[in-house]
């Protein structure tokens, strides 16, 4: 299977960002993970939300951000990766003037129902 990247429409998901599933199993084959572009305007910020089962691997490809993991808050850029294990309480603020664009896979696949929108801190 292979996605084009104009070809995929972008949604907004539960924690208020952008998001563009470049490869689901629900919309592409495969079984246990998916892969995703989220973007978040600049001085926005995702809600506060954890996974209940859904281990998720972030990596910043563009921008500058602010990422809160378990109560842990600390600064982002291009070519880093977070880890953010199930049932950890996470969000990210994107602290530049550009878009920050993270590139984000979970196992198992992303799910809405799988997503807990918290209060922000």
């Amino acid at each position: 299977m292979k996605t084009r990247y104009d070809d995929i429409p972008t949604y907004i998901t539960r924690d208020g960002s952008t998001i563009r599933e470049l490869m689901h199993p629900a919309l592409h084959g495969g079984q246990n993970q998916s892969l995703a572009e989220a973007v978040v305007a600049p001085g926005a910020e995702t809600r506060l939300h954890r996974h209940r089962i859904t281990e998720e691997i972030y990596h910043i490809t563009a921008g500058t951000g602010r990422m809160t993991l378990d109560g842990e808050a600390f600064d982002v850029a291009p070519g880093d990766t977070i880890l953010i294990p199930p049932g950890a309480a996470h969000c990210i603020r994107n602290t530049g003037e550009e878009e920050l664009r993270i590139l984000c896979c979970c196992a198992p696949a992303y799910s809405h129902d799988d997503t807990a929108v918290l209060d922000n801190p």
